[in-house]
């Protein structure tokens, strides 16, 4: 590997794991906090509905980091699949991060808005919940993706 590839990589490993800790703050630490504003004020300062437009822009934002993921990730293993460098794992994650990268930042994020912009009543219906789960769902996987990837190739650099 050369050492200009090898940096590339490195910087590569550092981005997909800011990526992660991103995520994982957003999820773990930051939608806790908003949506339980009673608890922190000791009553209710903003509706659920008002809770929920913060808490998507902060998701809104973050697919703009999902999206430039994709992209890099395109990239990254693209070069490296041109170069002989197959790996399955590395593949498979891939193109989950890709897919739903993707699918978090233009079809769940415009979709959830939309509906939003509806207003509460809207944001209570079986389809937004549906909607909602789903986002959840494919952003865990989105998640577990990029930590499988990253953990692939640290193996490459510990052997």
């Amino acid at each position: 590997m050369s050492k200009t590839f090898r940096i590339f990589t490195m910087l590569y490993l550092i981005f997909l794991a800011v990526v992660m800790g991103a995520s994982l703050f957003a999820g773990a630490v930051v939608a806790p906090v908003i949506f339980n504003t009673e608890d922190i004020f000791g009553e209710p300062v903003l509706s659920h509905f008002q809770e929920g437009l913060i808490m998507t822009e902060n998701f809104v934002r973050l697919s703009y980091a999902a999206s430039l993921t994709a992209l890099v990730v395109v990239i990254y293993e693209g070069y490296r699949l041109i170069k002989g460098e197959r790996d399955i794992l590395s593949g498979i994650a891939a193109l989950f991060i890709i897919s739903t990268g993707l699918l978090f930042s233009f079809y769940f994020i415009p979709e959830i808005l939309v509906m939003q912009q509806q207003g509460e009543e809207a944001t209570q219906s079986p389809f937004f919940l549906n909607i909602h789960k789903a986002s959840e769902v494919n952003f865990k996987i989105f998640l577990f993706a990029v930590l499988a990837l990253v953990i692939k190739h640290l193996q490459r650099y510990i052997r």
